[in-house]
């Protein structure tokens, strides 16, 4: 059975860098595609980054049965939903990987089984993370400053010691030095494939 390698960690932790960084030099990963309502970042494709939809969608795959887990987000900007569906990007063979909440990792582990998902969370110094945050936010056409502070504390909930000990998260890459943080990860999950 493949495995789920599921990247996690709060805002500006570097996760989506990262995870390019891991598909580049694991090209045999096929990667997962999770939905959201909110609207795109410049940068940011349709299909690659997420699947870009509206409410009405949403409702379409629900009523399907297709959707695993739903969070959603009171934005500065109003409510933004996140969400994975089982849409046929799942196979039971292939080693997928995908970036998420650590909110969704404990819903995908649900659904899909302790023995498929492997966490992988990316730890980042708050000062340091605050200092990427707001630096990518300047880069864009209309910069979001309240909804980067809200992100900013909402993370520190949400990715409590005590919620981590409770997801069973014990191992943290740190990523300091990206070269080096993606080495690790990449080494780990080489590892994890060849006892599949």
């Amino acid at each position: 059975m493949g495995k789920i390698f599921y990247l996690m960690g709060k805002s500006a932790s570097g996760k989506d860098t990262i995870y390019k960084k891991v598909k580049e030099q694991l090209p045999e990963l096929k990667t997962i595609v999770i939905y959201t309502t909110r609207p795109i970042r410049e940068g940011e494709q349709d299909g690659v980054e997420y699947f870009f939809v509206n409410d009405n969608r949403l409702q379409q795959l629900q009523e399907a049965g297709k959707v695993i887990e739903l969070r959603e987000y009171n934005t500065v900007h109003g409510i933004w939903k996140y969400f994975t569906a089982d849409d046929g990007q799942f196979d039971r063979d292939d080693h997928l990987i995908a970036i998420g909440t650590l909110e969704s990792y404990v819903q995908l582990r649900k659904y899909f089984g302790d023995e498929k998902l492997v966490p992988i969370y990316i730890e980042v110094e708050d000062g340091l993370r605050l200092e990427r945050a707001l630096a990518r936010e300047r880069q864009q056409r209309e910069p979001k400053y309240e909804e980067l502070c809200r992100r900013f504390l909402a993370d520190a909930a949400d990715f409590s010691v005590d919620k981590l000990n409770e997801a069973g998260i014990t191992q943290k890459y740190f990523n300091v030095d990206m070269d080096k943080c993606i080495n690790e990860i990449v080494l780990g999950i080489r590892e994890k494939m060849c006892y599949t």
